[in-house]
């Protein structure tokens, strides 16, 4: 995936709302019970707004569902949670430490 200069990689849950479930012609009533998770659970992680994370348990969920692996999933939120975190998070005061030889 390539991404535009500053442009946050897509949430998974994002993926899953507006590609993924309609391709597959599921509601996320029918794909929460595909998963066993609540409708609850599923719709936190599809929400336009503050979507929660997939967490590893659903990526083998999603993965298996879907028939590409938890990999993917895990790779996807992963690369949220980091472009997010390399902004919130204030590292002008750590040094970088170098191995003695």
């Amino acid at each position: 995936m390539v991404l535009k200069r500053g442009m946050p990689p897509t949430h998974p849950g994002e993926i899953l709302r507006e590609d993924v479930l309609p391709a597959l012609s599921l509601t996320v009533m029918d794909a929460a019970k595909k998963l066993g998770v609540t409708r609850q659970t599923l719709h936190r992680i599809i929400a336009a707004k503050n979507p929660r994370p997939v967490t590893p348990e659903m990526a083998v969920r999603l993965g298996k569902l879907i028939g590409n692996g938890p990999r993917l999933w895990l790779n996807l939120q992963s690369a949220y949670d980091l472009w997010h975190a390399e902004r919130r998070v204030d590292t002008r005061k750590i040094p970088t430490l170098e191995a003695a030889e």
